[in-house]
């Protein structure tokens, strides 16, 4: 098995139709794909035969706070592992691989998502933490979605890397310093995400 990562323009077409079948039973009806708007890339997990046996996206958009700073996030979206495998640690490994692939680009200060509350104990042994009190609003600032809506009960969780904003990027001064910096301007706030219209809530 291998972790494979591509830009999802440039995805291979029988790796996307697998990524498409496999949303497709997870979540049917939905409509396929991410917003281009948001850069998305497809992390895999791959058999030696080619096969995918789990998949996820990952989604990218500058965020700016009231305190006035604007932060890199990327978030996770689509997390899916084929039905006729699960339970064997494909998602754990998959979602360890995209936890590292978000860590390795300095053109990210952290990740940023939400998921079920039953899920977070599965993202946590990934390296995810939970942002007590923080909510995300996703949709458009005319439309919004978020994670306290009724019925959603959704937790969000972080991972932080540069710590710095404004596209400052990794290397300079105290990255423990300014993770903790970044830490607590994202905890217990409503976070103006607003992804847009197809990844409402990535």
């Amino acid at each position: 098995m291998r972790i494979a990562v591509h830009e999802a323009r440039a995805l291979p077409a029988g790796l996307a139709a697998q990524v498409a079948a496999l949303e497709a039973q997870a979540w049917p009806g939905s409509a396929p794909g991410h917003d281009p708007a948001l850069r998305p890339k497809a992390v895999l997990l791959v058999d030696e035969d080619g096969s995918v046996l789990a998949s996820l996206a990952l989604l990218y958009k500058p965020v700016r706070l009231a305190d006035g700073r604007t932060y890199r996030a990327a978030g996770l979206s689509g997390v899916v592992t084929r039905a006729d495998v699960r339970g064997r640690g494909h998602g754990a490994r998959l979602v360890a691989a995209a936890r590292a692939e978000l860590a390795a680009d300095p053109a990210v200060d952290l990740a940023l998502f939400s998921c079920d509350r039953d899920l977070v104990p599965f993202y946590g042994a990934a390296g995810f933490e939970v942002l007590p009190g923080t909510v995300l609003v996703g949709g458009t600032p005319q439309d919004p979605l978020a994670t306290d809506a009724p019925g959603l009960g959704k937790t969000v969780l972080a991972a932080f890397f540069t710590g710095d904003g404004d596209g400052a990027g990794a290397g300079s001064g105290d990255d423990e310093g300014r993770t903790d910096q970044v830490r607590t301007a994202f905890t217990g706030i409503r976070v103006p995400l607003y992804p847009g219209t197809i990844d409402r809530l990535w």
